[in-house]
């Protein structure tokens, strides 16, 4: 193993200290880097420390590398240490580099620099104080105590900023700080000059936000409550009387959707997904999934909203795909097209439109564009170098080859990116180049092709992005990309290749060419519109009326914010162009990279065949949505937030509203008689809704999910105090309580399933009916927190929402899906022939995929039974029961078992 830490890195500490309790376990060699080498390869900005394992692959965050040299010494996960590492890393990182920062850089002192992280300071000392063993997870230091202790060392090593109030922190942090390995580790990294040890590094980081002043804790605090207004608390009042009398009409439904004058109309787009490529979480959560949510909630808003999307299907990797597996271009379109369909129908993804590239209004609207640019002169002709593969006859598409970077000498390099530094190249630039297709060494060769003038169009892109930008929600990553573009100055670029697949380029000299994706891909959303409605132009020549918002990984913000804007402003068409560009950073898989040939990571298809509801995907997918920075996918973190977030916290709550409803007042929502107590948390959970509601309208889609489970935490607190099932059992004033704490709870629950849809669709749905809400209030979400449930109202039947997930069924799921299973999946699914067929001999499946088949199987006989007994159509029951015999041969396959041929059945 190899650790890569750099000069003054705050996350060195516990690194260190944890490397130093792991000693002799395993070789470790510790290199010393500069803060900005990046030394994990699929990173795009560098990061410290990191681990790289003999097996190559990395481990790029403090915790997890603490958690691996834990794992070496025979240390056993646990719940509470799961708890302590998600708060460290969301709570007090946030508010300790701040700290650091004001100390080391800025030269702040006392209060200053305390301030931020007193609430933390106190969580911890409080923690300490009501348990009976001296670390924070038990009587033994834990990953925990590492990880935290590593973290506060720099700022509490000072006396000065460790209260002495906080008696049982002081003493924790000292009993830590005189053990062996943290005392090595503090020598080591601090190096006798205290906290200034760190200011070369930190000098060389962004300057962290200051901390918002919420929360630390998942508690709700008195002190928050006591900081209301009496008019902040008589307006959520007012607003609480008028009920769901007050909920606007809801907007009549149009087919199709089309702008409507004076109202707010909202363009919803999807970054187009390769269709030859199954999508996986991180394709998922990065567009069409985050656009979901937008879309969603755009809706309960009332506004006039069209979501679309749909499959990009030209180009190379078509072609390529077409050729790996037999069938013609247009065949693996139509093939993969299904499959993503299905996918986003089994996500729950709610498309006005899903359609495709591969259209004549593609050909059609791509064309006019063209020949508007060429006929103002925004087109060039030029000669090109480009790499043929002499094998394969055909010329190669930059991403279909691989070679040195140029710049850095990385091995892996793309033929248009390299993914280690980061910049841009062009194929022929690279050292050793191979086809990624066949792996021989390609040639260079000549051929006429078209350009996009971007130069010449770059001042009227600088005038509508001064225009567009300040005010708008484009997420800071795709503000920075286009201005790096821009600051280095913009250049013609290719819209042309050699390839047959594509949209045909109208001009005399090129039939044997077609667009290039950086010209057409973007252009298919207004196809996509245009097969939807041949009215499409009111939605995509309407800039004064259409809000367009479009969503995306980072890796497409130049095709979107730079290309597509470009070529419409050049065609002088009075073209929508994108208002709030919404970018994602990258979703990693465990600390490594999705990988379908290896079968690592969990990709689209794959799913729903984990026993895994789709809105519990769709919940932890949001919960670590990478806005800011990278994240990673961790069934261990998945696990826990299951289990502790939905199930302990939101579920909870919600079932324990509605379960004293029904057991204590017969299932009529009794009479609530508000106390000041009462009025105050009224006002608490609108503001936390009118949080929600400013976090969504910019678009910060996973802050904004914290403020749901911020309400239910209220929610569960408030019936904790106040005890109903005990009051109910007492005096009339006892009962009278007791109504009231039921009453108010009942309708916070119904306040979340409305809050929740856009997240968790199919969950909110089935709180809803079991809690009766009526219709307008399912439908409408406004900035006030209303009594959609009066007394009176009969709720129907509870019943949990949220089963718990084992650590066995998350182990094996792991194990499934990090190399070996998934392999053994896919080659079984691509035995399943619908042709019927006699099979001698099958590999017998691992005992966990026989075990997924069967429930699969189990689940489809019940669909089947059931649209049997509702009599439906016969069409539709042929569908399901074919659906059926086909698991039933993946069944039989997995476990070896030979497939007969369909004797029909015998008349009688």
């Amino acid at each position: 193993m190899r650790l890569f830490v750099s000069e003054g890195a705050p996350g060195n500490l516990p690194v260190l200290a944890a490397a130093g309790r792991a000693r002799g376990r395993a070789e470790l060699l510790i290199s010393t880097v500069g803060p900005e080498e990046c030394m994990v390869p699929f990173l795009t900005r560098p990061k410290v420390p990191v681990l790289q394992l003999d097996s190559g692959n990395y481990l790029f965050s403090t915790s997890s590398i603490c958690r691996y040299f834990f794992l070496l010494s025979g240390w056993e996960q646990d719940d509470i240490t799961n708890q302590w590492l998600e708060w460290e890393a969301t709570e007090l990182q946030p508010a300790l580099s701040a700290a650091l920062y004001y100390l080391a850089v800025q030269g702040k002192k006392g209060e200053d620099v305390l301030g931020p992280v007193r609430r933390a300071l106190t969580h911890i000392d409080h923690s300490l104080s009501r348990q009976n063993w001296p670390f924070l997870a038990g009587e033994t230091e834990s990953l925990a105590d590492i990880v935290l202790w590593g973290a506060l060392y720099p700022l509490l090593q000072d006396p000065a900023y460790l209260p002495e109030e906080l008696g049982a922190l002081r003493s924790w942090f000292q009993t830590l700080s005189t053990q062996d390995p943290c005392q090595r580790a503090a020598e080591t990294v601090l190096k006798q000059q205290g906290v200034l040890a760190l200011r070369p590094y930190l000098q060389k980081q962004p300057q962290p936000s200051p901390p918002d002043g919420r929360a630390v804790t998942n508690e709700p605090e008195e002190e928050e409550l006591a900081t209301l207004s009496e008019e902040e608390i008589a307006m959520a009042v007012t607003a609480w009387e008028k009920g769901v009398e007050s909920l606007p009409p809801l907007r009549p439904p149009q087919n199709p959707v089309l702008p409507v004058a004076g109202e707010r109309n909202v363009l919803i787009t999807s970054a187009l997904p390769y269709v030859n490529n199954v999508p996986h979480l991180g394709n998922i959560i990065g567009c069409v999934l985050s656009a979901d949510v937008f879309a969603r909630y755009s809706r309960l808003r009332q506004w006039n909203t069209l979501y679309l999307c749909g499959t990009d299907e030209y180009g190379t990797a078509t072609e390529t795909k077409a050729m790996e597996e037999g069938l013609t271009p247009q065949e693996i379109c139509d093939k993969y097209h299904v499959i993503h369909a299905d996918i986003y129908r089994w996500f729950n993804i709610s498309f006005d439109i899903f359609g495709r590239t591969t259209t004549p209004q593609q050909t059609k609207i791509t064309q006019d564009i063209f020949q508007r640019l060429l006929t103002r002169g925004f087109v060039l002709q030029d000669t090109v170098e480009q790499l043929r593969c002499e094998q394969c006859a055909r010329f190669l598409a930059d991403r279909f080859v691989e070679g040195v970077c140029p710049f850095c000498g990385y091995e892996e390099a793309r033929g248009d990116q390299c993914d280690k530094c980061g910049k841009l190249i062009n194929a022929i630039e690279l050292k050793k180049p191979q086809c990624k297709v066949c792996r021989s060494c390609p040639v260079v060769k000549s051929s006429q092709h078209l350009f996009l003038d971007l130069p010449k169009l770059e001042k009227r892109l600088e005038e509508w992005l001064g225009k567009t930008l300040p005010g708008s929600d484009w997420t800071p990553n795709a503000r920075f990309i286009i201005r790096s573009w821009l600051r280095d100055g913009l250049k013609p670029r290719c819209i042309t290749r050699d390839l047959k697949w594509g949209t045909p380029v109208p001009l005399e000299g090129f039939e044997d060419k077609v667009f290039y994706v950086w010209f057409d891909a973007t252009i298919g959303y207004l196809s996509i519109t245009a097969n939807y409605t041949d009215q499409w132009e009111r939605w995509w020549k309407n800039p004064e009326q259409v809000d367009l918002y479009q969503f995306m990984a980072k890796d497409n913000v130049p095709f979107h914010g730079l290309v597509f804007p470009c070529s419409a402003l050049g065609s002088e068409d009075n073209y929508t162009l994108v208002s709030h560009l919404i970018a994602t950073e990258y979703l990693n898989y465990e600390d490594g990279k999705f990988s379908k040939s290896r079968g690592i990571g969990v990709f689209g298809d794959m799913a729903q065949d984990t026993g895994i509801p789709a809105d519990i995907w769709r919940f932890y997918l949001l919960y670590i949505r990478p806005e800011g920075q990278d994240s990673a996918f961790s069934w261990t973190d998945m696990l826990l937030k299951n289990n502790s977030e939905l199930l302990n916290n939101l579920g909870n709550f919600i079932n324990r509203a509605g379960m004293f409803v029904s057991k204590f007042f017969g299932g009529y929502v009794p009479e609530m008689v508000l106390t000041p107590d009462d009025q105050r948390l009224l006002a608490h959970v609108t503001l936390e809704l009118q949080h929600y509601h400013q976090l969504l309208e910019k678009v910060r889609i996973r802050d904004a999910l914290r403020s749901i489970l911020t309400i239910s935490r209220h929610g569960n607190q408030y019936i904790q105090v106040n005890e109903p099932w005990k009051r109910i059992k007492g005096s009339e004033a006892d009962r009278q309580r007791a109504g009231t704490v039921t009453g108010l709870a009942v309708n916070i629950a119904a306040l979340l399933s409305v809050m929740l849809q856009p997240y968790m669709p199919t969950v909110s749905a089935t709180i809803q009916a079991q809690l009766q809400l009526p219709a307008p209030a399912c439908s409408i979400l406004l900035t006030d927190f209303l009594c959609t449930l009066p007394a009176g109202h009969q709720i129907g039947t509870v019943s949990p929402l949220f089963q718990k997930l084992e650590n066995d069924q998350i182990e094996s799921l792991r194990q499934r899906f990090g190399g070996g299973q998934l392999e053994e999946f896919l080659e079984l699914k691509a035995k399943v022939s619908p042709k019927p067929q006699v099979v001698e001999t099958v590999t017998t499946a691992g005992p966990q995929l026989i075990q997924a088949l069967m429930d699969e199987v189990t689940k489809q006989g019940n669909i089947v039974r059931e649209l049997k007994a509702q009599k439906a159509d016969k069409n539709q029951i042929a569908a399901e029961v074919a659906k059926l015999l086909d698991l039933k041969k993946q069944l039989a396959l997995a476990e070896g078992k030979p497939l007969e041929t369909s004797k029909g059945k015998k008349k009688k």
